[in-house]
């Protein structure tokens, strides 16, 4: 592999309401991938993937808000939709009109609504451990979460036990490690920043809101679903195995959609990067890298 490009570091001003922070490295004459994380992370999960196809592709990783370094005014509403015409507007201020999108976790529903708003500059998907089928959504995870999306948002008991779930730092790091064979190789400083970031004021109630609203991410699946009939262009599933909040099923059921479709497993958990980031770079080169994409130019 060649040597690695570092990225910079940008905080751009996308419309009234948000300055987006991001990442960004390789050439603009190289395809665009948009690098989209999930929770309870920022682009920092990309931190190890970046320099590994930046040789090969544009790569650009902005925080979404509610994480990382993005900031937003105190009106803003979190909710999915929301998330998504921000990172709308973000692509649109930085210049990009073609692009690949990886799709992470909460990645997976902003980068899918900007698949609806404008297909056509969808180039192709890596999708890792980001779900847009029911049957995806583990109930040893989504459970508590089902229910509290059948109650009233405002349920007393529900706001108390997910505020204090999001507070509760072991329930960052079990994400990193559940499901790994070998822990010994899990970089600490990854969860290390999502904790501090998290423990800032606010933080509970911004997460709740999403916890709340992410019941209209799968109210939109059959509309995901049937951008994927519709769509003819490449996707690469790379896939942790033992995730308990996304599982294997979710991951299979892409395939009864998909046309062009490369669907590969690895023996970890949610966060793949950390135990496969070789691996996963390698597949994102094969699949994309050596292919002419049509109107690539960003």
């Amino acid at each position: 592999m060649q040597n690695p490009i570092s990225p910079v570091y940008r905080k751009i001003q996308v419309n009234e309401r948000a300055k987006v922070w991001y990442r960004e490295a390789g050439s603009r004459n190289k395809p665009t991938i948009l690098l989209l994380h999930g929770y309870p992370t920022s682009s920092n999960m990309f931190r190890n993937l970046i320099p590994l196809i930046a040789t090969h592709f544009h790569v650009v990783s902005p925080d979404l808000p509610g994480f990382g370094f993005t900031t937003v005014d105190e009106d803003y509403t979190y909710t999915f939709d929301n998330l998504a015409t921000t990172i709308f507007h973000f692509v649109k201020s930085i210049g990009l009109s073609k692009y690949i999108v990886y799709l992470f976790d909460y990645g997976s529903p902003v980068g899918l609504r900007l698949a609806l708003k404008d297909p056509s500059a969808v180039l192709g998907l890596i999708i890792q451990n980001g779900n847009a089928y029911e049957e995806g959504l583990d109930d040893r995870f989504w459970g508590p979460l089902k229910d509290y999306w059948r109650s009233d948002q405002q349920n007393p008991l529900f706001l108390d036990q997910l505020k204090s779930f999001v507070k509760d730092s072991k329930n960052i790091t079990c994400q990193y490690y559940d499901g790994v064979s070998n822990p010994e190789i899990v970089d600490p400083s990854g969860y290390t920043l999502d904790i501090a970031l998290m423990a800032r004021p606010n933080q509970s109630d911004i997460q709740v809101k999403l916890f709340y609203d992410y019941k209209n991410n799968v109210t939109m699946y059959t509309e995901f679903q049937e951008f994927f009939r519709s769509c003819d262009i490449p996707v690469l599933i790379v896939w942790g195995k033992n995730d308990v909040i996304f599982t294997v099923a979710g991951a299979e059921a892409y395939k009864r959609d998909l046309k062009n479709v490369t669907l590969r497993f690895y023996d970890t958990g949610h966060f793949a990067l950390e135990t496969h980031v070789t691996e996963i770079a390698h597949e994102i080169i094969q699949a994309f890298g050596s292919s002419t994409l049509p109107d690539a130019e960003s």
